[in-house]
């Protein structure tokens, strides 16, 4: 297991009807990463005690409408938002991330896969940037693996908001082979640019389609997912 020195920080981790991934989000902080952790659940409205926000992955509200659509509609959600607006840490992870984009936190879409079927596997991600609260602890053009889980994680944004994304470093993670190409062969979901994560513009907010949570522990076959946990907890 890496060892690394962390700060103190107190989580809260979002359940919403259909939540799926809120106890192995929950059991890493609490049990791997030793912090501070509670569930809030889907009419809380106050957030201010909390340093980190995470908003796991699963089928909220049973992906009705569209994937995190009903979620972005609850008391929780409006306190995410509020509680992101004051610079403290959102990290959205697979439906998280949709919830995220549905609040209009993080630039794009998050659409149907591709090939229309649910897409379960270990992938090859490439960091695009070190320069962010998420990736600190990693090096640009370093290559991890971590899983995914999901149905609609094609992600998508206009071309002209990419360029200005991509200027700003907003692009976190890329589809990649187990060398850091990026190429259209090794792109899960047909995903923009092969894109697997972003952050916003002011850089407190993050969602990624793969799950950091599935990949905490060397029982699970990585553990490059506590990277980004280290990142989020160093100064």
């Amino acid at each position: 297991m890496i060892s690394c020195k962390l700060f103190s920080m107190r989580f809260a981790v979002c359940v919403f009807p259909g939540s799926n991934c809120d106890y192995d989000t929950y059991y890493v902080i609490r049990n791997v990463l030793e912090k501070e952790v509670e569930f809030v659940y889907w009419n809380e409205k106050d957030l201010s005690k909390y340093d980190c926000v995470v908003l796991p992955g699963g089928f909220s509200f049973g992906d009705y409408l569209r994937p995190g659509a009903l979620a972005a509609h609850t008391p929780l959600a409006e306190a995410v938002y509020d509680f992101a607006q004051k610079g403290k840490f959102v990290l959205g992870i697979c439906n998280g991330f949709q919830i995220l984009t549905e609040l209009h936190l993080l630039p794009g879409a998050l659409l149907p896969n591709e090939n229309m079927r649910f897409v379960c596997k270990t992938v090859h991600l490439r960091v695009e940037t070190a320069n962010s609260h998420l990736t600190k602890k990693l090096d640009k053009g370093e290559v991890i693996r971590i899983p995914i889980a999901h149905h609609d994680g094609r992600y998508y944004v206009p071309e002209e908001e990419l360029k200005v994304m991509e200027e700003r470093g907003q692009i976190l993670f890329r589809y990649s082979d187990e060398e850091g190409n990026v190429t259209p062969k090794v792109n899960p979901n047909g995903s923009v640019s092969n894109i697997a994560g972003v952050m916003n513009k002011e850089g407190n907010v993050f969602g990624m389609m793969p799950h950091p949570e599935r990949a905490s522990e060397d029982i699970l076959g990585s553990h490059d997912g506590l990277m980004l946990w280290y990142s989020l907890l160093s100064d």
